[in-house]
């Protein structure tokens, strides 16, 4: 008796020949192609390499979140917008206030150097160190143990 994968190999051996026509014909077909195309030169073919990098990284990365690219572009330009509102406000305020507050510390330092540098060849006064003198101590009381 003959096993089931004898009798599918006798059946399509037939075929065998004619896939094998349509194999030369695709072969030589993809070789007169490539032989009619100028090979690329390094230039050409880097270009080509980074731009099907950045294609593959639109649609891998960028293309599948769109969504989520807008909403970050979105809090981005709201952030933009309330920072530079914000600037103006600040630094006219800031120019309002500057000149006071400067003089106010320009007189905090004058007196600080005024103290720094005084005149300090009078000794101060200082307070007589105290005698210590030690007091009586009670004397322990002993402890026995039975």
């Amino acid at each position: 008796m003959k096993k089931p994968r004898n009798l599918l190999f006798a059946r399509h051996q037939a075929v065998v020949p004619k896939l094998d026509a349509i194999r030369q014909s695709v072969v030589a077909a993809v070789c007169d192609r490539l032989s009619e195309e100028p090979l690329p030169n390094a230039r050409q073919s880097q270009i080509t390499n980074t731009t099907t990098v950045l294609q593959a990284f639109w649609r891998e990365l960028v293309f599948p979140c769109r969504r989520v690219w807008t909403g970050l572009a979105a809090v981005w330009v709201l952030l933009f917008i309330v920072n530079f509102s914000q600037r103006d406000r600040m630094q006219t305020a800031a120019a309002a206030n500057s000149a006071p507050m400067t003089m106010m510390s320009f007189r905090d330092q004058q007196k600080l150097l005024n103290e720094l540098f005084a005149d300090r060849s009078l000794p101060v006064e200082a307070e007589r160190p105290r005698i210590f003198s030690p007091k009586p101590r009670t004397e322990k009381s002993e402890v026995r143990c039975v």
